[in-house]
């Protein structure tokens, strides 16, 4: 035949191949050179090739693979032998992995819409409980339309035959009956059904939760090789104890404080431990000891880093606070500890008079400042002096759900992160006073000024401050805490987060959004810019009083022409503002380019005056989105800066600025004679 015929022509090929495949089979590193014959071929019948061919149905066809073998046999008994091997290789039974190492592999996308789909599955459940009570409630109605029945029944007895009544009334009251059954029976139905579902829901949301975090230890495999080489770069050493290696994170967590983390590290290694020499002398043990510590608490992540270092010299950081001008030394003398510590994790801030090619030189803290907020968690430091220091990053358990602060505001729900609340009180009117023209209260020994969301987010005065008490929620960043006034707390909610519109850009004082079980969207606050907008508030003396947040409250009229001021400097902030206000000029505050463009875009200004270097947005940006922005390009823009370069200048004057002016013509008029120059005189025509 022509199968056989066209063996008998590759024999020697076919013979090659099974040989090379034995040897690999055999552990051997090179095939065994084909095999001679030595003895004549068994009966085929005897062959396993034909063995395991009797295996095969009757009804169904052999593997293409064992009739090949089966007719190499028949044609070359140098190729039975070869054979012979491989189904005894196959039939060696072969380890298979467990299904606990078994993976699939997913998407980054995938697993994200995952994430949101078993959030809303989480939120569609607690609609069944809701539509429980309200099948309740049919069945008190039902209840009460019994008695009402029984009531006419004993009203009418006089007025018709007794006999019609009492026929009409049994059949009424077995309806009602059979109803009640009825919808007893479905209810208990429901509630099953309820609690089966949002059994469910939860087991969902938990196993993609568990599916995207990661163990703790796979974030800082590196650390403990990195803390050997710098202890031993500077000549220091150091005990480095990892705790909680097996505590879960989110994905994206920890691949974004793995920089944060190692930052600290390297500081604790640099500045924060002593040389053992240093220990040794004030008795402590030659060995330092770093210990990173991650652990669950109370719904969050927490991760700490502790040494047992020199601590930090917080009247060394007070001094450092205001020699830098960040605030007067009156304000210095009264703020405490805590407040002190969150000056360590300003830009550029650092108590060191030199720079470590190790951890640099007020960098780091600022990164790790600005990673924790941007996955909505908090950073806090404490020290003892001689004793250590300690830094602790409180951080959501995953980024698709966030607790929050449901808060009432003019008729619409808002939410608040609640990582980023201090406190939530109800304050009597009471114990609000004034001063300066500002309203606080105290809380705990200290004094808290009071802002009115409305007033924040730009909206209409509602009866609801028209209050004995008030509910306010305490907020703060690192150097200001404020009491925002809403109209009612609705209670804590776990919400999934969807993110904006990328088109609309950064939306003032908001980070995101998300939906109520009952379907009703809401708006989640960015903190960190609602307290930003809080300040400017404050600063720029537009304070409304609570009394008069109360009804519709038209503006008042503008007589004065306004300027907003930008820089991120506190200092040559308010020389700026003192300068133009001594004019006669209305002026507000921005801390930066970003702040600046949030309240260029919600105010009525007739000029911009801004530095260049700014966080978050410099001022080179500021001018050309102001430029290119068809509501207010009309505007004219002043930059006053340090740089004094003709390159610096001229890039300033071709992003749309009208002046380019240092910040050493702050000692004559320039100035002053820039801004009448563009706007003329202070009060309106």
């Amino acid at each position: 035949d022509e199968a056989v015929a066209w063996f008998n022509d590759h024999a020697e090929e076919i013979e090659a191949q099974v040989a090379a495949f034995t040897a690999l089979g055999k552990g051997k590193t090179k095939a065994a050179p084909p095999p001679q014959p030595a003895t004549p071929a068994k009966p085929p019948e005897k062959s396993p090739a034909r063995k395991a061919e009797t295996h095969v149905p009757r009804e169904s066809k052999p593997p293409a693979a064992v009739k090949t073998a089966a007719n190499t046999t028949e044609e070359d008994p140098h190729a039975e032998e070869a054979v012979s091997a491989v189904p005894a290789k196959k039939s060696t039974p072969v380890p298979e992995a467990s299904e606990a190492s078994r993976a699939v592999r997913i998407s980054t996308e995938n697993m994200n819409r995952l994430m949101g789909l078993a959030g809303e599955v989480l939120i569609e459940s607690r609609w069944m409980p809701s539509f429980t009570a309200e099948l309740v409630r049919v069945k008190k109605k039902q209840d009460e339309l019994l008695r009402v029945v029984d009531k006419l029944s004993s009203e009418t007895s006089g007025k018709i035959s007794q006999d019609r009544i009492d026929t009409y009334t049994n059949e009424i009251h077995h309806k009602i009956n059979i109803c009640r059954t009825l919808l007893s029976e479905n209810l208990t139905i429901l509630e099953d059904h309820s609690r089966h579902s949002t059994e469910i829901s939860h087991r969902l949301y938990r196993e993609l939760i568990a599916s995207r975090m990661r163990p703790f230890s796979e974030g800082i495999k590196g650390f403990p090789r990195m803390i050997r080489d710098v202890s031993r770069e500077l000549g220091k050493e150091v005990h480095f104890k990892i705790v909680g290696e097996e505590t879960k994170v989110d994905r994206d967590i920890l691949e974004k404080i793995e920089s944060p983390l190692n930052h600290l590290l390297r500081n604790a290694v640099d500045h924060g431990i002593e040389s053992p020499e240093d220990r040794a002398a004030v008795g402590k043990p030659r060995e330092a000891t770093l210990r990173l510590e991650a652990r669950h608490r109370s719904g969050m992540l927490n991760i700490i880093i502790s040494d047992d270092g020199r601590g930090i010299d917080i009247e060394k950081l007070r001094q450092t606070v205001v020699e830098r001008n960040l605030v007067s030394k009156e304000m210095a003398s009264d703020l405490s500890e805590a407040e002190l510590m969150e000056f360590l994790f300003l830009p550029n801030f650092s108590t060191k008079k030199t720079v470590s090619k190790i951890s640099g030189r007020g960098v780091g803290l600022d990164v790790v400042h600005s990673v924790v907020s941007e996955v909505r968690g908090v950073v806090r430091a404490s020290s003892k002096l001689g004793q250590g220091t300690t830094f602790e990053l409180q951080l959501p358990l995953t980024l698709s759900v966030m607790r929050a602060l449901l808060a009432e505001i003019n008729d619409e729900p808002y939410a608040f992160p609640l990582v980023a609340i201090d406190h939530v009180l109800m304050l009597p009117r009471k114990e609000i006073k004034t001063i300066e023209g500002r309203q606080y209260f105290t809380f705990i020994d200290r004094r808290i000024g009071l802002v009115s969301a409305q007033q924040v987010l730009e909206k209409t005065p509602s009866a609801a401050q028209n209050a004995e008490e008030f509910a306010v929620a305490i907020f703060s960043d690192r150097m200001h805490q404020y009491g925002l006034i809403v109209d009612r707390f609705w209670g804590v909610r776990d919400l999934v987060v969807q993110p904006l519109n990328p088109r609309l850009g950064k939306v003032r004082d908001i980070s995101a959004a998300a939906i109520l079980e009952d379907g009703t969207p809401v708006l989640l606050m960015d903190v960190e810019d609602m307290v930003r907008s809080m300040d400017q508030l404050i600063s720029g003396n537009r304070l409304r009083s609570v009394d008069s947040m109360v009804g519709d409250i038209p503006p008042p009229k503008k007589a004065f022409k306004r300027i907003l001021v930008a820089d991120d400097s506190i200092t040559v902030r308010e020389v700026e503002r003192k300068m133009l206000t001594a004019k006669g000029y209305e002026v507000d505050v921005a801390v930066d380019g970003m702040d600046a463009w949030n309240t260029l875009r919600g105010g009525d200004y007739d000029l911009i005056v801004t530095d260049v270097d700014m966080p978050r947005m410099d001022g080179i940006e500021l001018v050309s989105l102001i430029k290119n922005d068809p509501h207010v390009k009309h505007l004219p823009v002043i930059i006053v800066s340090y740089k004094d370069r003709e390159v610096d200048r001229n890039r300033g004057l071709e992003a749309g600025a009208d002046y380019y002016l240092t910040k050493g013509s702050f000692h004559d008029q320039t100035l002053i004679q820039a801004v009448r120059d563009l706007i003329g005189p202070s009060t309106m025509s």
